[in-house]
């Protein structure tokens, strides 16, 4: 099963390459990792996705708290969450009335136009990024790069 987990750590040197190897040295996979400052530029948050059971997602936890940076460790998935990710497509724009029509209709921005191509920008949950991916796959996707899923609780911290 696929678990988003939340994580707050000390903005130091070093502490995503312990997390890192916490995770390579258990064999355990990180499917998306994202980190970035929080509004207190001495914390971190990391939104680290990864498949397991729940031992494995209980393991992972108790391993996370054991580093001395990390400040709290929050598994989203069974909590009332939100969660984006930003995706960047680069697309073939043979047919660019067809593509406009597509990024109007999922809400995207068109954010580099070139002679053969087209930069479309989106943020959106998992299903809508999926979507539109499969819809742009026949015009050929010439690149994509995807940012990692970022999420917070929802309501009052």
């Amino acid at each position: 099963m696929r678990h988003i987990i939340s994580l707050l750590v000390e903005n130091r040197f070093g502490v995503l390459a312990r997390i890192a190897g916490l995770f390579s040295a258990r064999g355990y996979n990180i499917d998306s990792l994202c980190v970035a400052e929080t509004d207190d530029p001495t914390i971190s948050r990391m939104t680290i996705v990864t498949h397991g059971d729940d031992k494995i997602i209980e393991q992972i936890e108790k391993q996370l708290n054991k580093v001395v940076d990390v400040i709290k460790v929050s598994d989203l998935t069974d909590t009332e969450h939100v969660e984006r990710e930003l995706v960047l497509l680069k697309v073939k724009s043979e047919k660019r009335s067809e593509l406009m029509e597509i990024c109007d209709i999922f809400r995207t921005r068109i954010v580099d136009v070139g002679l053969k191509s087209l930069t479309i920008e989106i943020t959106g949950d998992e299903g809508k990024i999926s979507a539109l991916i499969n819809l742009l796959k026949p015009f050929g996707i010439l690149e994509l790069t995807r940012t990692g899923k970022v999420g917070v609780v929802r309501g009052e911290k």
